[in-house]
């Protein structure tokens, strides 16, 4: 072999296996290739915990999917977290090319919005929260749409009288706003930097740091499993001769938590 190493001394040993140089280099490149694999064949989000069941001994699912967003990153597809969980999603540069067979999305009226972010910054809150924050009642029609669209849950009941049901984001919320988690949403001074705030704010305003924790709150308890979703909105069913186009309605005096 000394005789053979000096006449090709570029040469590697043709005795040594490639995996011998660096086992550890094939471990973590063989759990990308599992990572990837379950990924591409989940239907929807999949959880870290999951992944983390499948990876070599010695191999954190962590700094295997980190190593994987960067690999897609300049791709046609992306990896995306949304709170603990992974997706591949289409790289939003190119939305276009798939905005022929997309369903056109039905736009959220103004008080939907605020309703939206009341839940998102607020969470979780309740109806009569919500209203409170607004300074107006909310039409039934509002809450429906934001369930419709996947963006706001039924969470909990809160343990006052009446026991009212309170509101939280979902990981579709996140995933349409692209945000890894609720903290991700933008705090007083990035909202005042886009200018949509201005300088009549009250000197003590604040911004609440949002939550959407799955686990309840200690003034929360479960619903019910055998209550129907059409019983929890805490609503009256609408007069059909209103027609579809919900108004919200100025608060009453003595409307209360």
């Amino acid at each position: 072999m000394g005789d053979i190493a000096r006449l090709f001394p570029h040469r590697e040993d043709p005795l040594k296996s490639e995996t011998d140089s660096n086992p550890s280099d094939a471990l973590f490149g063989e759990a990308i290739r599992i990572a990837e694999a379950m990924l591409f064949a989940a239907a929807d989000l999949l959880d870290e915990a999951d992944i983390e069941k499948r990876m070599p001994n010695g191999i954190a699912a962590v700094d295997v999917l980190a190593q994987l967003k960067q690999d897609y990153a300049a791709r046609g597809v992306n990896l995306v977290r949304v709170g603990h969980k992974w997706i591949f999603k289409t790289a939003s540069d190119l939305g276009w090319l798939l905005s022929r067979s997309a369903v056109e999305p039905k736009k959220l009226s103004r008080a939907a919005l605020e309703t939206l972010a009341i839940v998102a910054y607020h969470q979780p809150v309740t109806r009569a929260e919500i209203e409170d924050i607004r300074g107006v009642g909310i039409s039934k029609g509002t809450l429906d749409v934001l369930l419709e669209t996947g963006w706001v849950r039924l969470r909990g009941r809160r343990r006052t009288p009446g026991r009212p049901v309170t509101y939280a984001t979902t990981e579709n919320f996140l995933l349409h706003f692209g945000l890894e988690t609720i903290g991700d949403l933008p705090g007083l001074e990035e909202l005042k930097g886009a200018g949509l705030f201005d300088g009549r704010l009250p000197k003590e305003f604040q911004i609440p740091l949002p939550n959407d924790d799955v686990a309840l709150s200690a003034d929360e308890d479960p619903l019910e499993s055998e209550e129907a979703p059409e019983m929890l909105l805490d609503f009256d069913t609408p007069d059909p001769e209103e027609g579809d186009d919900f108004e919200d309605k100025p608060l009453e005096e003595d409307d209360s938590f």
